[in-house]
């Protein structure tokens, strides 16, 4: 049986758009060669607003496989979507959609879509590809976040900025400014006018820092992740690179279109300016992630940068919440000023669903109660702790709640935690491998040389310039006189980079040699370097996944894996662990129960989102969006009063929450209100019946006299 019976009308028109062959009746009971006869598309620019839980991931997946069964080659399929796993799964989905489409024996071979990926690896490809056209060497390695802020770090130094009288930006502030100017393609006054406004009087600073950072990258041969981008975006200004980049695609199909920042909009706009065979699929009250640059104008007035204006369809049709649910959600967005206008409907319809709930509480503590008390009951109805989510604004608001469900024995999971690439060990032997496969890395190599003993900062900046003199060959570091301690590390350290850059060994073995020369450095460094060896076993094993040693450290980089040491309790303990998240990191899952913690104003909205229309409409939506990860009960508590990270250091200060400017009366209208009282726990410890035979306020008194 055909997969599209599976989609509604909706769906079905923005999977078939364009298509010749769009329907089930069209293809059942036919040959490939009788489908061939009569298959073609011809489709402009669409636009598919689709609403939360509404079925994005399956009507993107029918489109990409409506057009291959329309004949278009899927080699010529380009699909972007914000995680490598995301656009996998939709090109498997594609895939298995075209196997079963056909009800007779001619199955058609597997089918292939070589350009799947993130904005971010495909420009990592094209640059690969065409990047000596712009004058880039392709053998350039990827700086990560963490690379490129150390980077930065270094410059500062030398530019003498970090022993000024007057406090310098940090690292990672540097960085982020340099980031928001490359992204939303701004010129750095306006960033940090808007933005970071602390940092006004540093912009000749700032300027020349960011001017010498793209220099040492191009010495390097580095590029970060904004550089990615920005090359893709200036290969789009010379128009024999845009004809040959448009002949690799027929179609262009791009999910997460509410993320995208101007940068990648420019990109795709300039790439197809009449916007032929071009799909992009995304929800504008989703867009959360102005932080990173995201621009939610970008899906706003996608249909009017063509001519005639692309066409809009948009899916309503929700497969997750009730319908009491989706009332909340509903009314919050109707009170939007801006934004495509959609009433998302259930597809479950639950008669007699409760409306979510809006509890009051004292505190922080009575928050915590309530949630426990809650996840307890619902667990011994049935409802299992991974099915259940508490979220929340920032990470800090589940401080004190983290403190009761350790103290009540509650397993559970934290999103944002420790990535796998950010501890120390693997940084290490990643920085290892980069350094073999590019000497010119020279972060890489500063880092590499200063884990052997006696090798200090001064000796490894030595070591690496002399690299330099020699026309960065690692054997003729054995020129350089290194530390006595160090000696017999420092000669196996370059036969090791020297056979690994020349491919002396074959890839699939490079990281595990790497591995074990490291081994010996890893255990006088790590008291727990038994444990640590773990994680650079799974690292040898991710390799053994990657065609080459250039595939394998760009995915890494642009795509990591994250630690199973997330969990805040050791896995092995239960199988069974409660979801503790911020809403932007929930985006894309959805639990049966969800708790919102802190729904009052300075959280929701959060306060420095107060001064702006745009940020308080930013804050609507990323409330929006936690409300729609709940399947079938919703709790959005409001406390009368709560601590800040800020406040905590002077004892027991705290700020009284404001009722949110959300919760309008036709908002409260969609929800059960219900207060719930702070329960003092008794103290079982007898009172002391003992005669008073020492009077402590007078030897207080006495002590003073």
């Amino acid at each position: 049986m055909a997969t599209t019976i599976e989609l509604n009308e909706q769906q079905q028109r923005a999977a078939t758009f364009g298509c010749i062959i769009g329907t089930d009746a069209t293809i059942a009971d036919t040959t490939i060669t009788e489908v061939s006869s009569k298959r073609g598309v011809d489709s402009g620019p669409l636009l598919i607003i689709a609403g939360a839980g509404t079925g994005k991931t399956n009507t993107l997946a029918h489109r990409a496989a409506h057009l291959i069964i329309n004949g278009v080659s899927s080699e010529r399929i380009l699909l972007m979507t914000f995680s490598r796993r995301a656009a996998n799964e939709l090109a498997h989905r594609a895939q298995r959609i075209v196997s079963q489409t056909f009800k007779t024996s001619q199955t058609p071979q597997p089918i292939n879509i070589p350009w799947v990926g993130t904005f971010h690896s495909v420009a990592n490809r094209l640059l690969r590809l065409h990047g000596k056209s712009i004058g880039l060497d392709t053998g350039f390695s990827i700086l990560d976040r963490d690379d490129a802020a150390d980077q930065i770090d270094v410059l500062r130094h030398e530019l003498g900025y970090t022993t000024l009288k007057k406090r310098f930006p940090k690292k990672a502030t540097c960085l982020s400014i340099y980031s928001r100017c490359v992204n939303a393609q701004a010129p750095l006054k306006d960033i940090i006018e808007t933005q970071f406004p602390w940092c006004a009087d540093w912009q000749n600073e700032l300027t020349q820092l960011y001017k010498r950072y793209v220099q040492i990258k191009i010495e390097q041969s580095c590029l970060d992740y904004d550089d990615l981008l920005l090359y893709w975006y200036y290969m789009t200004e010379e128009p024999q690179l845009v004809t040959t980049i448009n002949q690799l695609f027929d179609h262009v199909l791009v999910d997460e279109y509410q993320d995208t920042n101007i940068l990648q909009s420019q990109i795709l706009l300039r790439l197809f300016p009449q916007g032929k065979g071009l799909t992009v699929v995304g929800d504008d009250a989703q867009s959360i992630y102005s932080f990173r640059s995201a621009e939610v104008e970008n899906i706003l007035q996608f249909p009017a940068h063509f001519t005639p204006p692309a066409t809009v369809i948009t899916l309503a049709q929700n497969y997750r919440s009730t319908q009491a649910i989706l009332d909340l959600s509903n009314t919050l967005l109707a009170e939007s000023k801006e934004g495509y206008q959609k009433t998302l409907i259930s597809h479950q319809h639950y008669k007699g669903a409760a409306k979510p709930k809006l509890i009051t509480v004292e505190d922080d503590k009575a928050q915590a109660q309530y949630i426990i008390e809650q996840l307890l009951q619902a667990r011994e109805s049935g409802t299992a702790l991974r099915r259940q989510a508490v979220l929340f604004r920032s990470s800090h608001h589940s401080d004190k709640l983290e403190v009761e469900l350790i103290r009540h024995d509650i397993p559970f999971v934290k999103y944002g935690g420790l990535k796998f690439l950010e501890a120390a060990h693997v940084k290490d032997m990643l920085c290892i491998l980069r350094w073999a496969d590019n000497p010119k890395h020279r972060l890489s190599g500063f880092r590499v040389l200063k884990l052997m003993t006696g090798v200090g900062p001064q000796t490894a900046q030595k070591a690496l310039d002399y690299l330099e003199l020699q026309q960065f060959s690692f054997l003729a570091l054995q020129g350089f006189k290194p530390p006595n301690q160090c000696k017999e590390q420092w000669q196996t350290l370059l036969e090791l980079l020297h056979s690994v850059h020349h491919h002396q060994t074959p890839w699939q073995g490079q990281a595990d040699q790497i591995k074990q020369w490291y081994e010996k450095i890893l255990e006088e460094i790590y008291d727990d370097a038994f444990v640590r060896i773990g994680d650079l076993e799974q690292l040898v094993e991710i390799s053994q996944q990657s065609v080459s040693r250039e595939r394998f450290l760009s995915e890494l980089t642009l795509d990591p894996p994250t630690a199973s040491s997330d969990l805040s309790q050791d896995p092995h303990l239960d199988d069974d662990f409660l979801i503790l998240s911020t809403i932007h990191s929930a985006k894309g899952q959805e639990w049966t129960n969800v708790f919102i913690l802190n729904v009052a104003d300075g959280n929701f909205p959060n306060e420095f989102a107060c001064g702006s229309d745009k940020a308080i409409e930013e804050e609507r939506r990323l409330l929006y969006v936690g409300i729609t990860r709940a399947k079938q009960n919703l709790h959005l508590i409001q406390p009368f009063k709560y601590w800040v990270p800020e406040q905590q250091r002077y004892g027991d200060r705290h700020v009284y929450g404001a009722k949110s400017r959300f919760l309008t009366t036709a908002v409260c209208d969609t929800l059960e209100n219900t207060f719930f009282p702070l329960r003092y726990e008794e103290d079982s410890t007898p009172h002391s019946n003992l005669k008073l035979t020492v009077d402590v306020r007078k030897k207080l008194e006495a002590f003073w006299e």
